[in-house]
């Protein structure tokens, strides 16, 4: 019985829509404006998906992408993972029909809804395969359509929430590439973000998940850096989940990680949960901000609450 050493991220790709809603426009609906919504979470614009666009169709778009990044074709591609928690039906599930828009032929294909640390235990599941040989070549994509579960009208969470998908490759590797994963989950907070049936919107704890993500996670962050033996002061990226810019800058203030850039992307991406991660990943290789063989601390925390996190290194 044979497995592969370890693996790695081959290539990371992203995709927006093309639809920008500013927070004036959400200031002509709604009781805000740009000062309160920058102020609160540090956004300025998010992207939202038209009515013809679905959560696949954005998959497809990043997939694609990260698929071209690796230098690998379709067919070398074994294993689909989607994470994603916004599907508008379960059945059937997402990898399969992500997998056949792709032209990968017959791979294993399941989703991860672990809503917005969905994208690090997708990838962790994909290292894991590929190092105990059930796969050779992942496709990860955390993909979100969340303003089909957003009350327009209700502005702690219209502010917030936003569409898009981010995408990864994974391939074996003689030295591993992605470090052992810190996950777990606080289950007892559970209500904090939630859809209470197949006829509600999405609702948030504000509050809730703020003091929980400001206080429980950045243990979770040095953990994942012990792990795989790194020091934080080594990172030279530190991706969290753009959940909120004020919970982003508490949580590299205490991790310590004073070298790192700090991803920001909510800042004109907003709150785009499993997706987060890898679009943000990606745009900071697009504009440069981290080199090949650098060293990046992922982290996701969100429903459930679920939270994962693992150190990788960057393609």
């Amino acid at each position: 019985m044979r497995g592969a050493p370890g693996a790695k991220v081959l290539a990371f790709g992203g995709y927006q829509p093309a639809g920008v809603v500013t927070n004036d426009d959400l200031a002509k609906t709604i009781d805000t404006d740009d000062a309160w919504i920058q102020n609160r979470v540090g956004i300025k614009e998010r992207r939202i998906a038209g009515p013809e666009e679905s959560e696949i169709d954005l998959a497809v778009q990043a997939g694609g992408k990260a698929l071209a990044a690796s230098g690998l074709s379709a067919a070398d591609i074994d294993l689909v993972v989607v994470a994603t928690c916004t599907l508008e039906a379960q059945i059937p599930n997402a990898a399969a029909r992500v997998a056949h828009r792709l032209g990968v032929q017959a791979p294993g294909a399941f989703d991860v809804n672990a809503a917005c640390a969905g994208f690090c235990y997708a990838l962790s599941a994909a290292a894991d395969a590929i190092r105990g040989g059930s796969a050779t070549n992942v496709l990860v994509v955390g993909t979100e359509k969340l303003s089909q579960w957003i009350d327009w009208n209700d502005r702690a969470t219209a502010v917030i929430f936003a569409d898009g998908a981010g995408a990864a490759v994974v391939g074996p590797a003689e030295t591993p590439g992605i470090g052992p994963v810190v996950w777990g989950s606080a289950g007892d907070k559970h209500d904090a973000i939630i859809v209470r049936d197949r006829e509600s919107f999405l609702h948030q704890e504000g509050q809730t998940v703020f003091r929980w993500a400001t206080t429980a996670l950045h243990p979770v962050a040095k953990e994942a850096c012990e792990r795989a033996g790194v020091d934080p002061a080594e990172l030279a990226a530190f991706v969290p989940h753009q959940a909120n810019l004020r919970i982003i800058d508490t949580i590299a203030r205490k991790l310590g990680a004073d070298k790192a850039v700090i991803a920001k992307d909510i800042v004109l991406a907003g709150n785009t949960s499993a997706a987060s991660i890898p679009l943000a990943m990606s745009r900071m290789i697009e504009r440069g901000e981290v080199q090949s063989g650098d060293l990046a601390l992922l982290l996701g925390f969100g429903a459930g609450l679920t939270y994962a996190g693992q150190v990788v290194e960057i393609p």
